[in-house]
């Protein structure tokens, strides 16, 4: 059984124009994806596809002015509201994208301890200090003391240290220099083989791949596609979607080959296939309809020419 399911998720989000007519932009729709106890599923995708409104779509943190349709299971149940309160920060833990997550009137030391902790606790959040290259010090200090770096690392202390069967990390390296940030991958990876789930949202897909088991390919709020870390090879002969091949061989180490035009965006997406205006395969039809995920290759794609 999936220890995560997301179906068919859409959030859109009410605005205000110009005349003051209040509005509703779908900025998510038809998200799908699964995540099973022991794996790592990577998101990847451009800046503004959605992955970080997922995270906070999962925990039960959209702003007030968010409307979600579509359906969030945990361990098999659905997630409402009240049994979100509930499981965040016990049995789901997020490392947020923002530092600005960590109290300021708090000591950093304190904040990943959670309250009366006993000294077995105490001393595994140091020792999680110190794999993570804190100096024993740190503990003591504000989060205004700390590096950008720094408070990344305390935050992905206090997620590890919480217990949680589900971990989303959203976008956990940067400001890490490369061996901190390859060893908080290889400790994700070991916290999975322990049994916990993780979901790791991240625009860097070669570090990604070094630890997950699946990639779901995120393109204008949807999943365009999700496949085995593996297939992410060669020239991406094994993906099943135009927009993954593009985006797997615009990355340096590949063909540096980056696609035309750019996404678009909450409210301005085109009758058929979001990616159809930049796809070098689209045809006329895929102008008209909107391909639904479908099974593929081991993987699920949403393109109505993939074989």
């Amino acid at each position: 059984m999936c220890k995560l399911e997301v179906e068919n998720l859409s959030v859109s989000f009410s605005h205000y124009d110009r005349g003051l007519r209040q509005q509703m932009v779908e900025v998510i729709h038809g998200l799908s994806l699964s995540i099973k106890a022991g794996q790592i599923v990577a998101v990847v995708g451009s800046s503004g596809s959605g992955k970080s409104l997922l995270a906070h779509a999962i925990m039960g943190i959209l702003p007030g002015n968010a409307v979600m349709a579509g359906r969030i299971c945990y361990g098999g149940e659905t997630l409402n509201a009240q049994r979100q309160a509930t499981l965040r920060g016990k049995e789901m833990a997020l490392v947020p994208q923002s530092v600005n997550y960590l109290d300021p009137l708090m000591r950093v030391g304190q904040q990943v301890r959670i309250p009366g902790a006993d000294q077995v606790q105490a001393a595994q959040q140091r020792n999680l200090f110190e794999r993570y290259g804190l100096e024993p010090g740190v503990e003591q200090l504000y989060p205004f003391q700390l590096s950008g770096g720094m408070a990344r690392r305390v935050l992905l202390s206090t997620a590890t240290l919480s217990g949680a069967s589900l971990i989303i990390a959203d976008e956990p390296t940067p400001g890490l220099h490369h061996e901190a940030a390859r060893e908080t991958l290889l400790h994700f990876r070991e916290l999975a083989d322990e049994g916990r789930s993780i979901l790791l949202i991240t625009h860097d897909i070669e570090s990604a791949l070094t630890v997950a088991d699946k990639v779901a390919v995120f393109y204008a709020g949807t999943t365009v596609e999700i496949a085995a870390a593996e297939d992410f090879a060669g020239h991406g002969e094994r993906l099943r979607h135009p927009y993954s091949r593009a985006l797997w061989n615009a990355l340096p180490q590949n063909q540096f080959q980056p696609i035309p035009g750019a996404q678009p965006l909450p409210g301005q997406l085109p009758d058929g296939c979001v990616f159809a205006p930049r796809c070098p395969a689209a045809s006329a039809e895929c102008s008209e309809i909107k391909p639904d995920m479908r099974k593929l290759r081991g993987g699920m794609v949403r393109c109505i020419h993939a074989s």
